[in-house]
């Protein structure tokens, strides 16, 4: 009668091992992928920010960016100039209000630079 106790605590703990295995992949494919993908979006997109782009920062600050530094940026608004982290950015906000808008913007701007540097 023992053996057969101990025979079938050993089945289910080896099914608790593989469905605890299941469980950790199927959480890291539903919950941590999809996190580090997000952030990695949000850091390059804060890397390539320029000069005159609009920006919503995540206080639900708006204003263009006036000047690109190592550690952050500073923002032009109507009551002046403020200085923000570059974490401030938001990918999200930005892409909701400016979406378009912002994409031709920079075309424009990118444009306008390819013009001058032929008038040269």
């Amino acid at each position: 009668m023992l053996t057969i106790f101990l025979q079938a605590q050993q089945g289910s703990s080896s099914m608790m091992l593989i469905m605890m295995g299941v469980m950790f992949v199927g959480f890291y494919f539903l919950m941590i992928r999809p996190q580090m993908k997000k952030q990695k979006q949000e850091k390059t997109f804060q890397e390539t920010l320029k000069v005159g782009t609009r920006v919503v920062l995540t206080s639900g600050l708006h204003g263009r960016i006036a000047q690109v530094q190592d550690d952050g940026f500073v923002i032009e608004t109507l009551s002046g100039k403020l200085k923000f982290e570059k974490a401030a950015v938001s990918r999200e906000f930005t892409e909701t209000r400016f979406g378009e808008k912002a994409k031709a913007a920079a075309e424009k701007t990118a444009e306008k630079k390819e013009i001058d540097t032929e008038k040269k």
